[in-house]
């Protein structure tokens, strides 16, 4: 198998024999292809269930005297014989259940017999009216709470969680929470292109025009649809003006939550390299040197630890992993791998 070396003098495998086109090997284009559409990415869509889940107490305060309702689509494997286990699947910030990615390893899952939970996290998706109070990374609790009432559904099979970009954040943090918190069944977990360190990662996706316009867009629609199915709780007019996402974080901390320190809420929901070395369950990341948003360096520190396998891919972009001529999309084989390497 190819390795690529890196800066601590380890290797990292290639998950599974992945290397696009050279006029392809670039994290911007990679990153943009990972959004075009292939024929079989709708099979996880036949036959999906919508379900509203009890993600418990409510910690912003807005819902206290209800539980928070979290959004997910189930959908049940589609191979012949018994299912070969349950996995959850978490989007990243201002993706959801139905993101590109999603549809396309959703779709290689039920192909191959896993069924398949895609979460959306609070005011992801068609999600803005099941709760008052708006999305925070630091709502872990509820994440939490959720992922255990799925869990339930994988009943004596196995259950895993596949998350990407912030959804591999808040995988990696539930993984972590197993030591605990465990979750019932929890038998592995994949974290593609994972937010580590949310500070650094704020300012590089600042620092390239098309995704700050990208990101800042599709947050003020998510604001917007939120003012508007409750107006009486927020105005957020005055975070129109704001062009970097690190300056809208801010004043959405200052205005609507007990924050004061946009660094203190980025390091509440960091994970920081020492972290991963109380893991107590099998944990997978992938991430690629050319990732426009996430900084390879975040991943070179990361523990020798025998639960953990990490793997550093030369090209890929963010949450990409795609070639043309024709049109492929390799991160639905990858976590076939790596699930199969899990049992």
């Amino acid at each position: 198998m190819n390795t690529f070396p890196v800066t601590n003098g380890m290797s990292a495998k290639l998950v599974h024999p992945y290397l696009p086109k050279r006029s392809l090997r670039n994290g911007t284009i990679q990153t943009l292809l990972s959004r075009l559409p292939s024929a079989d990415d709708q099979l996880v869509n036949q036959g999906e269930q919508p379900l509203i889940i009890d993600a418990g107490p409510d910690e912003t305060g807005m819902d206290a005297a209800g539980s928070v309702r979290l959004l997910g689509y189930y959908t049940p494997h589609k191979a012949s014989g018994p299912r070969r286990g349950l996995v959850m699947t978490i989007h990243g910030w201002e993706g959801c259940s139905h993101s590109s990615y999603n549809l396309v390893v959703g779709s290689s899952l039920v192909a191959a017999g896993y069924d398949v939970l895609r979460l959306n996290l609070r005011d992801h998706g068609p999600s803005h009216s099941l709760n008052r109070g708006i999305f925070y990374v630091t709502l872990l609790g509820e994440v939490l709470a959720a992922t255990r009432q799925v869990a339930a559904l994988a009943g004596d099979d196995p259950f895993y969680i596949f998350g990407a970009s912030l959804g591999g954040n808040f995988a990696l943090r539930l993984a972590l929470a197993q030591a605990t918190a465990p979750i019932p069944g929890l038998s592995g977990v994949v974290a593609i292109n994972p937010v580590l360190n949310a500070s650094r990662a704020s300012d590089l996706l600042d620092s390239h025009a098309w995704t700050r316009l990208y990101f800042r867009r599709r947050w003020l629609a998510s604001l917007a649809a939120k003012q508007r199915l409750f107006p009486g709780s927020y105005d957020f007019a005055p975070v129109q003006k704001l062009t970097s996402i690190r300056a809208m974080t801010e004043w959405m901390l200052q205005h609507y939550s007990a924050y004061t320190d946009v660094e203190k809420y980025f390091a509440d929901y960091a994970v920081p390299p020492a972290r991963l070395s109380e893991l107590t369950l099998p944990v997978t990341i992938v991430t690629a040197a050319d990732d426009p948003i996430i900084p390879v360096d975040d991943f070179y520190d990361l523990p020798d630890h025998p639960l953990l396998s990490v793997h550093i891919l030369p090209s890929g972009g963010h949450v990409g992993y795609t070639d043309l001529f024709p049109l492929r999309h390799f991160l639905a084989p990858m976590t076939l791998e790596i699930l199969g390497g899990f049992s």
